[in-house]
């Protein structure tokens, strides 16, 4: 048993990056040995003389989408909506402000009238079932009027709502950014590939439950929010052939790594995928795929840090979040890398 309380850290609010590195790859580096815990540090733009040859990166080439939206309650006063998933056609799960006022049956208008919706009910956790009327095609309307959404701990509004993308972004689905890719650059990732190691891509769109406090002191009680994902054959073939040629394979995010996880057998060998996982990584799991982890830092207490520490040891990654702070670190979504090998 572990108690959430276990992965508690003083979190400086000056360390919060409230917007992007001038450039990607001029991130901070912290790079730690998980067996030793032992931490040196570096720049971002340094990743591809880390690697081997052999090694495989695994991305998430999930795409934000434009999934909040402001508007008016029918009946008077401003609405706000986030879009987390569809679950029917025209009917999104979200999350609606101010909840108290917006409840079943409420009318919403965005756009000056352009898109309506309706919500149709509530889910047991609170969120919103929404069902939107609109004309044309659903993604040119959010094009139009809906919002990047942003983590609640950034108050700055973003300039460029592409450095809120990775450059690698595909598939658009995500409610959040995959942060840990944030830092690659299209040049960064060829110079991987000039050194040897494989590239390949899986797709998991990030929800904003990824945000969502564990509220239980025994971190078994947490309940793990669910997220789709897939994961192409081709994808498969590179992870499982890498693994039998003595490669590392390495995730770019805790979603990457979740993902692999999430359809690996006993032996680690990967099987092409498609669906939900609610895969709750914490210490004591038994890693059975990935070796080698690139992650952004995260918040005290968080379902993200309990993996990160799942998988380099507790005891090191608290640490090595201390070294960070004293080292001036920038935090979070739009802050400096770890490299955990």
């Amino acid at each position: 048993m572990m108690k959430k309380s276990e992965f508690y850290y003083e979190l400086p609010a000056e360390l919060i990056a409230q917007s992007p590195a001038e450039r990607r790859e001029q991130s901070r580096l912290l790079c730690m040995d998980r067996r030793t815990g032992e931490t040196e540090h570096r720049r971002f733009f340094e990743l591809p003389g880390l690697l081997r040859e052999g090694d495989c990166l695994v991305l998430n080439d999930s795409r934000v989408f434009p999934a909040r939206l402001l508007g008016s309650r029918e009946s008077g006063g401003a609405a706000e909506v986030v879009l987390l998933r569809e679950t029917a056609a025209n009917t999104w799960e979200c999350l609606a402000r101010p909840g108290r006022k917006i409840r079943t049956g409420a009318r919403l208008v965005f756009g000056g009238g352009k898109l309506t919706a309706v919500v149709t009910g509530e889910t047991d956790g609170g969120n919103r079932l929404i069902e939107f009327c609109y004309d044309g095609a659903f993604g040119d309307v959010l094009q139009r009027y809906g919002k990047t959404p942003l983590p609640p701990y950034i108050h700055e509004e973003l300039k460029d709502s592409e450095r809120y993308q990775t450059v690698y972004s595909r598939v658009s689905g995500s409610a959040a950014a995959p942060t840990a890719g944030l830092h690659f650059t299209n040049e960064l990732l060829e110079e991987v590939k000039t050194r040897g190691a494989e590239i390949c891509y899986i797709t998991l769109h990030v929800g904003l439950g990824t945000f969502r406090p564990v509220k239980t002191d025994k971190i078994e009680d947490h309940r793990m929010h669910a997220e789709y994902f897939t994961v192409p054959n081709e994808t498969a073939e590179k992870v499982n052939l890498a693994r039998a040629n003595g490669g590392r394979i390495i995730a770019v995010g805790t979603t990457s790594c979740r993902a692999l996880e999430a359809c690996s057998g006993k032996t680690g060998s990967v099987s092409e995928f498609s669906g939900f996982t609610d895969i709750f990584i914490y210490p004591g799991y038994e890693f059975r795929c990935v070796d080698g982890l690139i992650t952004n830092f995260h918040l005290p207490e968080s379902t993200l840090i309990m993996l990160v520490s799942a998988f380099a040891g507790r005891e090191n990654v608290m640490r090595a979040y201390d070294e960070a702070i004293n080292e001036r670190y920038r935090l979070f979504s739009f802050g400096d890398a770890m490299l955990i090998l």
